[in-house]
């Protein structure tokens, strides 16, 4: 399975998102984040990088999101990591996604490892 996860704001969510990439077993890892989330790196762990503009409207960040991650995936679901960012984020990101259309299935890390919810 894909792992597309959002990197933005919120204290220790780099962390959660590092973890889950690394703990994960993905066939294709897409980081989604604003420009200051650029320079994330997981060493030894290769992952494509979209870059989005925070400051747009719901409506356009969703718009903005679909043309750039239309055509990345090969299945017809994908892994989901919101821990980071905000609302807005969230919902451009999952009304994108489901825009294409694929499917999500959201993944976190929690001390028992990675959990598809």
């Amino acid at each position: 399975m894909e792992l597309v996860a959002l990197l933005s704001t919120g204290k220790g969510t780099w962390g959660q998102v590092s973890g889950l990439m690394q703990k994960g077993e993905w066939e294709k890892i897409i980081v989604v984040g604003p420009p200051f989330a650029k320079d994330f790196t997981v060493q030894g762990t290769p992952f494509d990088f979209i870059e989005f503009d925070q400051d747009k409207s719901l409506i356009q960040l969703k718009k903005e999101l679909a043309k750039k991650l239309e055509g990345k995936f090969n299945g017809l679901e994908v892994a989901l990591s919101i821990a980071s960012g905000n609302g807005k984020e969230h919902m451009a990101l999952q009304s994108a996604l489901l825009s294409l259309p694929v499917g999500i299935r959201f993944a976190a890390l929690t001390k028992d490892g990675v959990v598809m919810l």
